[in-house]
């Protein structure tokens, strides 16, 4: 008597997400690497256009100026508190499109993963992914895989890149500040930069600290909804708060004045600081961002960012002003004045 023979499934057995480790034949292009991509990515990026299994997708967009911005993510640890790789990846791309104005809308998601990595954490990773995605308002749209062997690669890196729409009224660009222009802050610095060092080198503080990863774009649509001539906004990222103001004030050619008693700070982090030598205005930040604006408009403005949760320490902390020189410069709590000059060197590698 014969025996009937079952019918064979596309894939002979679901992948072992729990004792499973990423192989190189997931990047070779055959049904490992197919049975990867839809298992894990398809299954958590779930979506009409990632769904078609085109090279690329055919997005509709809305009417009005195209935002494009690429980022690649290559932190240590991978798991940090408050986020991983995966969550920084989405946070960092939506924020890059939100700081000209657009309404974020689409992402790619590139993977380059070595060999060994555990699919356990892989997969904690692209869920955290597709959970952030949801809750900023975009979608994973179109992705790549590449497998390396073992010892090239520190378990995952990501890059992401991301398109977005900016409304027809605003105009936001680091060229626009202008003196005389208010300089606010969404709140305290240095969050990222701190947790991240922490749990990269078992340090642990009497208040547990987070990372800020956060996505701004629901914030900065309140603030263009309330304030349209909005002239500069920028996330706080590597180089932190100084960063920021001397990519501003060299590109605008104008000086900036800031109050060190008006910029919030956490205790933790300001004792962390102290501790290890760092600066908190040089600390990286994945949830936070300045905004410069017309000083007629910057307590209506600092008013709208109290009123969203995350932006309820937000606060003035200066102004631009008339400089040939285009110097950052701080006054100090002691009463002084000093230079807030780019970072020298590596503070805090492999923080994003």
């Amino acid at each position: 008597m014969m025996k009937k023979k079952h019918k064979q499934t596309r894939f002979p057995k679901r992948l072992n997400i729990r004792t499973g480790k990423i192989e190189m034949s997931h990047g070779s292009g055959g049904r490992a690497m197919s049975q990867l991509i839809e298992e894990l990515f398809q299954h958590a990026f779930a979506n009409p256009y990632l769904l078609q299994k085109n090279d690329q997708a055919a997005l509709p967009v809305e009417k009005g100026t195209i935002a494009l911005t690429t980022d690649s993510f290559v932190i240590n640890p991978l798991f940090f508190p408050g986020g991983n790789i995966g969550s920084l990846a989405v946070h960092g791309t939506v924020n890059d499109l939100a700081m000209s104005g657009a309404e974020p809308q689409y992402l790619s998601a590139g993977f380059i993963l070595e060999e060994g990595f555990p699919l356990s954490d892989l997969e904690k990773i692209i869920e955290s992914m597709a959970e952030v995605a949801q809750d900023a308002g975009v979608e994973i749209v179109t992705g790549d895989t590449k497998v390396v062997h073992r010892g090239q690669a520190d378990g995952v890196y990501i890059n992401t890149s991301g398109i977005g729409v900016i409304p027809a009224n605003i105009h936001i660009s680091a060229e626009r500040a202008n003196p005389g222009d208010a300089i606010l802050i969404s709140g305290p610095i240095g969050d990222h930069g701190i947790a991240v060092m922490a749990e990269r080198e078992g340090l642990s503080y009497s208040t547990s600290l987070v990372s800020d990863v956060a996505s701004l774009n629901g914030l900065v649509k309140s603030m263009v909804n309330t304030v349209k001539d909005i002239h500069v906004l920028r996330d706080l990222t590597r180089g932190g708060l100084a960063a920021a103001m001397n990519e501003i004030s060299t590109t605008a050619r104008v000086g900036m004045l800031i109050e060190e008693s008006a910029i919030p700070v956490r205790p933790e982090v300001q004792a962390a600081c102290e501790i290890l030598g760092y600066d908190p205005l040089h600390v990286a930040n994945e949830g936070k961002l300045i905004a410069i604006c017309p000083s007629d408009s910057a307590e209506i403005l600092l008013e709208t960012m109290i009123n969203h949760p995350l932006g309820a320490q937000s606060a003035i902390i200066g102004k631009v002003i008339e400089d040939d020189h285009s110097f950052v410069e701080m006054n100090t709590e002691l009463g002084g004045r000093r230079l807030v000059d780019w970072i020298s060197g590596d503070q805090l590698p492999r923080i994003c």
